[in-house]
């Protein structure tokens, strides 16, 4: 019995080593893949930043009409009606958008969800005053799934940008970036939602990169998706808390405490450790 044993856990040590080596070899392969292609496509990356800028430009268009259909405004009130770039910004568009959210309320929620997924789809900085300004503007459960929805649909959508036209340019100038992330993305394929989770939570990757990096190393756009919209909901959770108290803030650093950082912290371990269990249980029951 004892020697039956010692069998079966040899064996299944051996399986264990062929996966991973299958898993080795299929990631090297496909790190092989964009670094072949770094070469053959890094001369159309000029072709494709002009179409990416063909396409921020109609977006800018749409921006504009949603802008033109926006109320009356005064002059005073038109100078605050940009992208917030510090928390003065901020509380001046909060006081504009508060003043006319009532009576033109889905305006005001067309163009607030406009440009949230505008700034999201190409990677501009400033959602994170929008995030902290719907906790002003709208009760939290709806903020929540607001910031959610729009950073979801905003990743997926540059998402899907990269994989039309983005690859040229992640192939010629992240080259080696991509092909670390690609490792990492090999090692969690299994649990790639809880990895893509504990990104978003995390700061060791930058979203923009991230966004425009999945569809180069074969994310799944459905996983890229769910992930995001779960992962950002505890970050969005603290700063649309934040929100609240909009008027006593005076950095955008000031949203985030020892406390919640904290809780993030423990939040992007729960996040991962569905992945860690599983690994053990393999390695025990295989």
């Amino acid at each position: 019995m004892a020697q039956r044993g010692s069998t079966q856990a040899a064996l299944g040590q051996t399986m264990e080593a062929e996966r991973l080596q299958e898993a080795e070899a299929a990631s090297e392969r496909h790190q092989q893949l964009i670094a072949g292609k770094a070469h053959k496509e890094g001369g159309s990356a000029r072709m494709s930043l002009l179409i990416l800028v063909s396409i921020f430009l109609t977006a800018a268009c749409v921006m504009l009409m949603v802008y033109k259909n926006f109320p009356q405004l005064s002059e005073e009130e038109r100078e605050c009606i940009k992208v917030p770039r510090d928390m003065d910004d901020a509380k001046a568009l909060g006081k504009v958008l508060s003043k006319y959210k009532d009576t033109f309320y889905v305006q005001v929620l067309v163009a607030y969800f406009a440009t949230y997924v505008f700034l999201q789809t190409f990677a501009i900085p400033g959602s994170i005053f929008l995030s902290i300004l719907s906790g002003f503007l709208y009760p939290f459960p709806l903020a929540l799934f607001l910031v959610c929805l729009c950073s979801g649909l905003g990743a997926s959508f540059c998402y899907m940008l990269s994989y039309l036209v983005g690859r040229p340019v992640v192939y010629r100038y992240l080259t080696e970036k991509a092909v670390k992330w690609s490792k990492q993305v090999e090692r969690h394929r299994e649990h790639l939602i809880n990895y893509i989770i504990f990104l978003r939570i995390t700061p060791f990757l930058p979203n923009w990169f991230i966004n425009i990096t999945s569809p180069v190393i074969n994310v799944p756009l459905k996983v890229f998706f769910i992930g995001t919209f779960l992962g950002v909901a505890p970050p969005s959770f603290v700063a649309i808390k934040a929100g609240t108290t909009l008027y006593q803030l005076t950095t955008a650093g000031e949203a985030v405490s020892w406390n919640s950082v904290f809780i993030l912290m423990i939040l992007a371990v729960l996040s991962i450790l569905p992945a860690i269990f599983q690994n053990k249980l393999k390695q025990k029951f295989a």
